[in-house]
């Protein structure tokens, strides 16, 4: 492989990725700049980034009753940092690390409250059972692809023990989640390296969150077109309480893809086990794979909410899955992994109790929806962010024809007789 033939994008701006590094393993400086801008011009325009692709609500589309958060995004939770890294290498590694950090502090010094939900449990997530029995998170929730996980998780350990006031720990609890991206990726290739996973912690950022083919979602697929990274976020009235729920998905399953309550995957001739209920139809595209894949779930809060009640908004993150048109098939991997920033637990605890403000149960039912709403609108951000990717033998994953959506919702206006509200 030559020096020139890998790129890396460190994909935490706002307006896009950067194209920040060629070859880990060789400084920058050694490049003349011709040489740079031939490489950025050399990248596959289906790889480069389409600032032209909308979220969903770019094309009126506002699914549920809740309003967003400012950004839409996971980001909403103040505090709630994203990064991405993205690997392209020659034909075959289509693949990245997505990690989402609870707050800007030193996380395993302040522990945040958590709790997971395992939908399906085809899957190679690490550090979930900790979780589970201590009711708390203490590194950041790093995002790669199946057989890079324990890559993954030795650059959390090593990064977290590198961390200022962490020099007397002696146990980390790396928290990773994965999908696997081997349609598009030479997954056996195990391109995520340690400085990959650091790089997107490290350069993880508050704001507006890139979507779509980047970071964990570079190569994965979603109802029978190309997935990805997806965000979105619900903000309740302060009658409710005016908590923020916020929600990042790593989107690689398969299922009927069904848009604000339109069966698309049925008109437009991509949906679960096809091939039994409907004769082919000959030149029809290559749908990739419709059934198989898995779904990582972040989800951040910043009410003030115990791992008991963190654990029951997680279970309902999967009915906005179900709205997208997943059902959870064997071979799926559906994992939840909720937080709050709220009520922050010391490693050093200095006292033996503590005093905390809790949400009682009888007022978590607002969160329930706005979880529900925000998974589901966070998938079909990733599903419409998508570019068209090619990888592996060839492979290619077709970017979701936007057009299409539009003139369905536009046919559903023109009939509709009356207000959404029934009256």
């Amino acid at each position: 492989m030559s020096d020139l033939s890998r790129v890396k994008w460190a994909s935490n701006r706002l307006d896009g990725c950067t194209l920040w590094a060629v070859m880990r393993s060789t400084p920058l400086p050694r490049y003349p700049l011709a040489a740079l801008i031939g490489l950025a011009l050399a990248v596959p325009a289906s790889l480069a980034q389409d600032e032209e692709r909308p979220r969903l609500r770019d094309l009126g589309i506002a699914t549920g009753i809740l309003a967003p958060g400012p950004l839409n995004a996971i980001t909403d939770v103040a505090g709630v940092r994203v990064g991405h890294t993205t690997l392209v290498e020659g034909a075959s590694v289509r693949t990245g690390v997505t990690a989402v950090v609870p707050h800007g502090g030193n996380v395993f010094q302040e522990k945040v409250p958590a709790a997971v939900f395992v939908a399906n449990a085809f899957g190679k997530a690490a550090g979930l059972l900790q979780i589970r029995e201590l009711g708390t998170l203490e590194t950041p929730v790093v995002l790669t692809n199946t057989l890079c996980v324990g890559t993954a998780v030795q650059a959390v350990v090593d990064w977290t023990l590198a961390q200022p006031g962490n020099e007397a720990v002696r146990s980390v609890n790396a928290v990773v989640g994965e999908t696997n991206d081997g349609y598009l990726n030479d997954i056996r290739r195990c391109a995520v390296t340690a400085r990959d996973v650091t790089d997107a912690i490290e350069g993880a950022k508050p704001g507006a969150v890139e979507e779509g083919s980047v970071g964990a979602g570079t190569g994965t697929h979603l109802l029978g077109w190309k997935g990805g990274i997806g965000t979105a976020s619900r903000r309740l009235p302060a009658s409710l309480g005016g908590y923020t729920v916020g929600v990042l998905v790593q989107s690689n399953f398969g299922g009927t893809l069904t848009v604000d309550g339109i069966r698309v995957g049925e008109r437009l001739g991509r949906y679960a086990f096809r091939e039994h209920l409907a004769p082919s139809r000959d030149g029809e595209p290559e749908a990739g794979p419709a059934d198989g894949g898995s779904c990582m779930i972040v989800l951040a809060t910043d009410a003030p909410l115990s791992p008991r009640n963190l654990e029951r908004v997680a279970r309902r993150a999967v009915m906005g899955l179900a709205r997208t048109g997943s059902f959870m098939h064997h071979g799926s991997g559906d994992f939840v992994i909720a937080f709050s920033t709220r009520n922050t637990e010391p490693h050093v605890k200095t006292a033996p109790t503590a005093a905390v403000e809790l949400l009682y149960g009888e007022f978590v039912s607002p969160l329930f929806l706005a979880t529900v709403e925000a998974v589901e609108e966070a998938v079909l951000n990733s599903l419409l962010k998508a570019r068209t990717v090619s990888g592996r033998d060839g492979h290619t994953l077709e970017a979701f024809p936007v057009d299409e959506l539009r003139q369905m919702v536009e046919e559903r206006r023109a009939g509709r007789t009356r207000p959404r509200d029934g009256s």
